[in-house]
């Protein structure tokens, strides 16, 4: 039986989301092996990379310091979750994600779940918005162990909102589907938009305290910043 580029790679996945190491660092062993064993694969996501600095993607999502928008959205039990909802309880970080697919999300998940246990008796929370349906975002949530809601944000209204969706490109979209990976699949659409992986922590007043766009999908924020913005927000 023939082992696809996937198949291969959820060796090295299963390997970083146990380390014993700052997410930074799993996040770059795992991109390093994948250089490593698809370098043109790399090379698509370099000039995916690119092209969205270029563009500008995600330049314009709420700056610390202006008001987070509104959302109301599904959670993996088909059960509405509102950002006032979550204010409510306390200040919230919003963690987008690409898909339960998606290698670099699934360490990223995994590292906010290990830190929001911490984080629970303090009054703060986490919360993770996603372009997939209720069934991968129940997946994605259990295979994590997340201790916090996972929200299906369907075709991407609510990033698109943010100017923190975009389309693929057919490089990127041969790409991935050589790699046995159908983002589709799990959207319930074709249209290969995904999220940049974007985090935003929110005091209560609805008022950014932190932000981390990266176009780049292969680095996320630190959990330590994270954590200490947080713990700072009212």
């Amino acid at each position: 039986m023939t082992r696809t580029l996937a198949d291969i790679l959820d060796e090295k996945l299963a390997q970083c989301r146990e380390l014993d190491a700052p997410l930074a660092e799993r996040l770059k062993i795992y991109a390093d092996e994948v250089r490593r064993i698809a370098p043109a694969f790399a090379a698509t996501v370099d000039g995916l990379v690119h092209r969205l600095i270029e563009s500008g993607a995600g330049t314009t999502a709420p700056q610390v310091g202006e008001p987070m928008p509104p959302f109301l959205l599904p959670d993996e039990r088909g059960r509405l979750v509102g950002l006032d909802d979550l204010l409510a309880r306390g200040p919230v970080a919003i963690a987008f994600h690409r898909g339960h697919w998606c290698p670099y999300c699934r360490i990223n998940i995994s590292a906010l779940a290990r830190a929001k246990a911490a984080l629970a008796p303090e009054g703060r929370h986490v919360v993770a918005i996603m372009p997939d349906r209720q069934k991968f975002t129940a997946w994605f949530k259990a295979d994590a162990r997340a201790p916090f809601p996972v929200l299906s944000d369907m075709d991407n209204g609510y990033a698109i909102s943010l100017n923190l969706a975009f389309w693929v490109g057919d490089a990127m979209k041969a790409a991935i589907a050589a790699a046995g990976r159908d983002p589709g699949a799990s959207q319930g659409s074709d249209q290969w938009m995904l999220p940049i992986p974007a985090t935003f922590v929110v005091g209560t007043n609805s008022i950014v305290a932190a932000r981390f766009v990266e176009p780049d999908y292969r680095t996320r924020m630190a959990i330590e910043d994270l954590v200490a913005a947080l713990k700072a927000a009212t």
